[in-house]
């Protein structure tokens, strides 16, 4: 049976008691949520022993017999079958050996001055202990954050979130040196998808494209093995952004052809301004002069990109055509 502390608040949506009944360490189930602590036992048979004993408990035998039977202390059989009785039947679990109090433990009203703070704005720990200390209010940093971790308060990092490299920039001193890749998401007239994957080399301007009905990271690194086919130069390092055609799978087809690969960083849209701008030239100039479709589209690229790449001035490379960039290198 657990002890229930009411706590009232006037922020709407939110339940103080939720939190502080956590604070308190209750181990009973409250609104569906159990809290669990580290028991003084991590036998895990102990819990049928236990049961054993009530069970040869209530076939007669005394409380002193069952103890010289299992080698237990008297009192002990005697809370085992009073817990057996309030859970009906089953094996009765380890409580915990977590203190229920301790001596330099923060008040019950800070424990609730920070857990209203905290819900007010739904602010850090740091803002929290600093409105704190502003008020007059005498307490550590890490206090408030153990506390707010304790009820919950504080936003874990996922375990599934994937994490993000930190690769360095390369500069693109020299065909190959770095290139950006993207797709293009279009919508044909019965309603499918079309996709478009881009690439572009930084120095020369180079680029190269394709139309597919279909993008993954096998199909990515298809694309990027049938660009290097075509690229007179070695491709080095390749920048995408963080879609899931571009995942490990594609890194992995880089790492076999000698090559890297970089994500761009996480909302700096700036990362991939090169390829973003040949994006929308491409739309402009070809994919919107036709009509939308795979073979129309395969067909207008056909006739583009030897343009783009032999013909057309760019005024990023000094009014030069990506050809003459690489023949002069």
């Amino acid at each position: 049976m657990c002890r229930y502390y009411k706590y009232h608040t006037t922020i709407p949506g939110k339940c103080l008691a939720d939190v502080m009944f956590q604070y308190l360490c209750i181990t009973c189930t409250i609104r569906g949520l159990t809290q669990r602590y580290m028991a003084y036992s991590l036998n895990p048979h102990l819990p049928k022993v236990r049961w054993q004993a009530v069970q040869m408990l209530r076939t007669g035998k005394s409380t002193r017999e069952v103890a010289r039977y299992f080698g237990f202390n008297q009192s002990t059989i005697v809370r085992w079958s009073e817990k057996a009785r309030l859970r009906n039947a089953g094996p009765i679990p380890t409580d915990s050996s977590k203190p229920k109090h301790h001596p330099e433990s923060l008040p019950k009203e800070m424990v609730d001055r920070i857990i209203r703070k905290r819900l007010e704005r739904n602010r850090c720990g740091q803002v929290v202990h600093q409105e704190l200390l502003r008020e007059g209010v005498s307490v550590s940093l890490s206090s408030v954050q153990r506390t707010l971790d304790r009820c919950h308060l504080t936003k874990k990092r996922s375990p599934w979130k994937r994490p993000h490299d930190f690769t360095p920039r390369p500069e693109a001193s020299f065909p190959g040196a770095f290139l950006e890749a993207d797709t293009i998401h279009l919508i044909g007239p019965s309603g499918d998808r079309i996709y478009v994957y881009t690439l572009i080399d930084i120095y020369s301007r180079w680029t190269y494209a394709e139309v597919v009905e279909k993008i993954g990271a096998k199909e990515s690194g298809g694309f990027l093995l049938r660009a290097q086919t075509k690229a007179s130069f070695p491709f080095v390092m390749v920048q995408t952004d963080n879609g899931s055609e571009f995942s490990i799978g594609f890194t992995h087809t880089l790492l076999r052809q000698g090559a890297r690969h970089r994500h761009s960083r996480v909302r700096r849209s700036n990362d991939q301004a090169h390829v973003e701008r040949f994006n929308r030239t491409l739309q402009e100039e070809c994919l919107d002069q036709v009509e939308h479709g795979v073979k129309t589209f395969r067909k207008a690229l056909k006739k583009y990109l030897p343009y783009y790449n032999m013909e057309r001035s760019h005024m990023g490379i000094n009014y030069q055509t990506p050809l003459q960039v690489m023949q002069r290198y």
